[in-house]
């Protein structure tokens, strides 16, 4: 059996994914899932970076809505991810993997602040390192702290893990039985033609840095070990055709 393909990867975990079928909090079965699945790469010799959103504790977004200053809502949202990284570390401690939080606003005593080269020592010694608090500014998705970190830490892939699809549609599938799931796209299409992937900025800087993104679905076991591997899952979009 061949190795790994990609030495270096960033996955990228919504809130969503950790509530499972529910709409809000953490669901003990599904971490475990998802901390077992990181397990199995982080044992191929894959150096793991993980984001993880806070879409299921709170979201920036609805807070505005509410009323809310579009900052402050959107700190409340970078909070609500540093609550599901260091319930996914103590999930990966528990399984016997060394991890670390790195957290884009400073709060010392529960998790490092980020630092580029001390993220990339903690890869380079096989620790999984957990980002949080996005970017550390408001009116930034995760999904830009993806794009970003990838390209600070020189990431071969982004893996984005979904909870409710299994790759990149031409519509919502769950609404419309017409919608075809692609194969291969390129981030000049996914920003074209405004599928749901990630939003502009994040794909943009994945398109600028060359850094192409894996969308699959985290509820089947060993997604996330086939995607590494380079078996065909999911689409992949391309940092450049």
């Amino acid at each position: 059996m061949s190795g790994p393909k990609y030495k270096r990867v960033v996955l990228k975990l919504s809130g969503e994914a950790l509530a499972g079928e529910s709409s809000f909090g953490i669901k003990p079965s599904v971490i475990k899932s998802i901390a077992i699945q990181v397990k199995e790469i982080a044992e191929l010799g894959v150096e793991v970076a993980v984001v993880v959103g806070g879409g299921n504790i709170w979201r920036g977004k609805i807070g505005s809505e509410m009323g809310m200053d579009r900052a402050t809502a959107d700190y409340m949202g970078m909070l609500a991810t540093v609550m599901n990284s260091l319930a996914l570390q103590d999930s990966l401690e528990h399984l016997g993997i060394e991890s670390r939080v790195q957290t884009s606003i400073e709060m010392r005593q529960v998790a490092e602040p980020y630092i580029r080269r001390r993220a990339i020592r903690h890869l380079e010694k096989q620790r999984v390192v957990i980002f949080a608090a996005g970017t550390g500014n408001p009116y930034f998705s995760t999904d830009t702290t993806a794009a970003l970190r990838a390209a600070e830490i020189d990431a071969e892939v982004i893996l984005m893990a979904k909870n409710n699809v299994d790759g990149v549609y031409s519509a919502d599938p769950r609404i419309d039985a017409s919608a075809t799931k692609y194969e291969d796209l390129s981030f000049l299409d996914v920003i074209k033609e405004g599928l749901a992937v990630m939003d502009s900025t994040a794909s943009s800087l994945c398109m600028d840095n060359d850094i192409p993104l894996i969308v699959f679905s985290i509820m089947e076991q060993g997604n996330i070990k086939k995607a590494v591997m380079g078996e065909k899952i999911g689409t992949i979009v391309r940092g450049k055709n």
